[in-house]
């Protein structure tokens, strides 16, 4: 038989030898029944449409697919299901587990228990309560698939659904520490590191209290600055698959940060590494007080031939932002000087020397130290949700966070303490 081209469908034809009606799906023969009569027309469209719903593909007989074959057609659908989504860099860890694990096991034999012992390694891993079980859950929505898709039994899935979550207090999961608001005075001593660039970011985001992605991804065609108030429509953004318009509105105080960044080309990224590295740069020569050293220029040289072959990206992503802020943290919070590293001559030691001469626990220590005195930027969406409700109650600050539930927002917003001790005070 011809090899068909993508967009055509196996033919209705006669089966010479006993007469029957058949069609070839992915190479296999299949039977329909007596040829011209309406049966057979009817289980050939069946299968044609099983098999343009599995991609063009037959299924596979359940008692022949491992968990590592499953994964591999589950990551094709996620591809085209969730795009370049956050959520399809949440599946690689809890599948990854997985596949380390199972990958040769039959799907059709992976029971609770099977999932307890995957649940059980992430709990190794120190992950928190909370993100083992959406690992879990994860790896529960890849067993729906395959059921749905007829690639296991259905009774696997269910199966699975008999594994409760782990709950707080009865397990030995870490607990995750709820996030933040961080405060005004801890901002404006990191926002002394940042480069002009980052320092616009982080000021933008306080006064709109959009997410870390949303501000990272903001280009100038994005932006309607038409009106008093602009406002900012973002390419993708979190709920979007839920059907949901995502509407940020930039007030007066916003414009003014922002304006300086906004480019001729539209289609630009409006807040751009290679920018921010050219400021570093430039603030770090005049800053300087005496000659470059021969050596120096040499080491100069060779970072530039690294940089040429890996240079910054076009735009900002939610990491290389939260350890921009990070660096910014460690610079405007010096740890003790025995956690510092040190200076020989005019040279500082470099950093893998300085984590090598640590010892456990002054590593350890260092470790808290950070942890103590860096700030994420999901925590300027906490901060500017916290003063919303403040100053403006819960329902402007749920519509300007652009939550669907005022339920949602009460866990960004920090209750008005103050307000509560006041009232008592006058109750009585």
């Amino acid at each position: 038989m011809p090899k068909l081209k993508s967009n055509e469908i196996p033919s209705y034809r006669r089966h010479k030898q006993s007469g029957q009606a058949i069609v070839t799906l992915s190479g296999r023969d299949i039977l329909l029944g007596e040829f011209g009569t309406r049966t057979s027309r009817d289980a050939y469209d069946r299968a044609v449409a099983e098999w343009i719903g599995n991609g063009r593909r037959w299924p596979e007989r359940e008692a022949d697919l491992s968990v590592a074959e499953l994964l591999t057609r589950f990551w094709e659908h996620a591809a085209r299901y969730y795009g370049d989504s956050r959520e399809l860099d949440n599946f690689r860890h809890s599948l990854r587990t997985l596949r380390k694990l199972y990958e040769d096991t039959s799907a059709s034999a992976f029971g609770p228990l099977a999932l307890k012992t995957v649940r059980d390694a992430l709990i190794r891993e120190n992950l928190s309560r909370n993100y083992v079980n959406q690992c879990v859950a994860r790896i529960r929505r890849v067993f729906r698939w395959a059921a749905e898709n007829e690639l296991v039994p259905s009774s696997v899935f269910h199966g699975l659904q008999a594994v409760s979550g782990l709950r707080k207090g009865r397990t030995a999961a870490r607990e995750s520490q709820p996030v933040r608001p961080v405060g005004d005075h801890t901002i404006d001593a990191t926002l002394q590191h940042l480069s002009p660039t980052l320092k616009a970011m982080v000021q933008l985001q306080l006064r709109t209290g959009m997410r870390p992605g949303e501000i990272c991804m903001m280009r100038t065609c994005d932006l309607d600055t038409t009106g008093k108030v602009w406002s900012y429509s973002p390419p993708e953004h979190k709920t979007e698959h839920h059907g949901h318009v995502r509407t940020i509105w930039i007030g007066p105080k916003a414009q003014e940060v922002l304006r300086p960044f906004l480019r001729f080309d539209t289609q630009a990224f409006v807040f751009s590494p290679l920018e921010a590295d050219a400021e570093w740069r430039a603030a770090k020569r005049a800053a300087r007080k005496t000659g470059v050293p021969p050596s120096q220029l040499r080491r100069a040289e060779r970072s530039a031939a690294r940089e040429r072959a890996r240079p910054p990206g076009d735009r900002y992503d939610v990491n290389g932002y939260r350890r921009a802020i990070a660096r910014a943290c460690d610079a405007a919070f010096t740890p003790p000087e025995r956690l510092c590293p040190r200076i020989v001559g005019r040279r500082r030691e470099s950093k893998q020397a300085f984590l090598r001469r640590l010892t456990a626990d002054e590593l350890a220590e260092l470790r808290r130290w950070q942890r103590d005195h860096r700030w994420h930027p999901h925590q300027l969406r906490h901060s500017a949700a916290t003063y919303l409700r403040k100053e403006y109650g819960i329902e402007v600050a749920r519509v300007v966070l652009g939550h669907r539930s005022a339920a949602v927002t009460e866990v960004y917003a920090e209750m008005d303490m103050a307000k509560a001790k006041e009232v008592m005070a006058a109750v009585g």
